[in-house]
């Protein structure tokens, strides 16, 4: 990523922050008119914050915790007072878009160390990929699955499961809806969809997405081919850009979605990269919990076939696979408008 667009992005976390707190002022002075009371204790927290700080520095413990129980004794008016408003408790707190880095784009840690923000970080995954294919996601989400749209049928011969299509997808919804709970342990498998087009694999990879985006995960959702040869081309490329490591950025995402796997035209340097992506993250080899969705047209078998035995292994033993039948839903859509 060039300074210019990390500079940008900036420059946009800058006004977010101060349209949030000018935003809060204007609520506070209106509030103010209506309950003086609340501007008082306001005041008082203030003035109590800045004496327990002068406190801290001159080792005076005794005083601390009388300005301790002084200040939750305010805090404690303060929420009585908004409560009696009918409004929330943090109602005189900025609505920061971010409330992890308070729309600073970094986080500040124990021993003055800063990182950046998976908020921050996002934005410059979205800006450094294609982000089409998470354009839907206010649409495609678990609140928006409508089991119905599949048939409640069982028909062995024509999609060779001995249950309907119905309840295959409520059965992988509550597989994904799992998936989420249980990112963070490094036990956890990866997910392979496999299906024709129009089934849901799509729908159910923007699910999971939006969910882990809503606890501040970081996710990139690319097809195949484009991911293989925006790795290949970077790290071809003899004049690369230290801001905007694409493979670094690959590796390291929290979660990784693969589109269309199976389409990618194939060679021994695209293999041996596919190979690498899915190992490394396998093994979480960058000391943090990654996990990957793979959608495809393939089932393991063509897998197998398709690819290197080492890359099959590592799917069939570290994903779980879930097989999407049914009818077309584009189809049925269609007939519907």
């Amino acid at each position: 990523m060039s300074h210019e667009v990390l500079n940008s992005l900036l420059k946009e976390y800058e006004q977010k922050k101060l349209k949030a707190e000018l935003d809060l002022e204007k609520r506070k002075e209106a509030l103010y008119q209506t309950i003086p009371q609340l501007r008082e204790i306001e005041d008082e927290l203030n003035q109590f914050a800045i004496l327990t700080t002068k406190n801290i520095l001159l080792h005076k413990s005794s005083s601390l915790i009388e300005f301790q129980q002084k200040t939750e004794a305010l805090k404690k008016q303060k929420v009585e007072l908004l409560q009696k408003a009918n409004l929330p408790n943090n109602y005189l707190t900025p609505n920061y878009e971010c409330s992890i880095c308070k729309d600073t784009g970094y986080i500040s840690h124990n021993h003055y160390k800063t990182e950046m923000c998976n908020c921050l970080k996002q934005k410059l995954l979205d800006t450094s990929f294609d982000r089409s294919n998470m354009t839907n996601l206010e649409k495609e989400n678990f609140s928006t699955f409508n089991e119905n749209l599949f048939s409640d049928e069982i028909d062995l011969a024509k999609y060779h499961f001995n249950i309907s299509p119905r309840e295959n997808i409520k059965n992988i919804q509550q597989k994904c809806i799992q998936f989420v709970k249980d990112f963070d342990n490094p036990e956890g498998k990866n997910l392979l969809f496999t299906g024709n087009t129009g089934l849901g694999k799509t729908f159910m990879s923007n699910s999971i997405a939006q969910e882990l985006l809503k606890a501040g995960k970081t996710v990139l959702y690319q097809t195949a081919p484009i991911l293989l040869e925006s790795v290949i081309d970077y790290k071809m490329s003899k004049q690369k850009n230290p801001n905007d490591n694409i493979y670094q950025s690959v590796l390291t995402v929290d979660l990784l979605i693969i589109d269309d796997l199976g389409t990618e035209s194939l060679n021994s340097m695209k293999l041996s990269e596919l190979f690498t992506i899915l190992n490394t993250r396998i093994l979480n080899l960058n000391n943090k919990v990654t996990k990957t969705i793979i959608s495809t047209n393939l089932n393991i078998k063509d897998i197998f076939n398709h690819y290197e035995e080492r890359i099959g292994s590592r799917i069939a033993g570290y994903y779980d696979i879930y097989y999407f039948f049914g009818d077309d839903l584009r189809f049925k859509n269609r007939a519907k408008e």
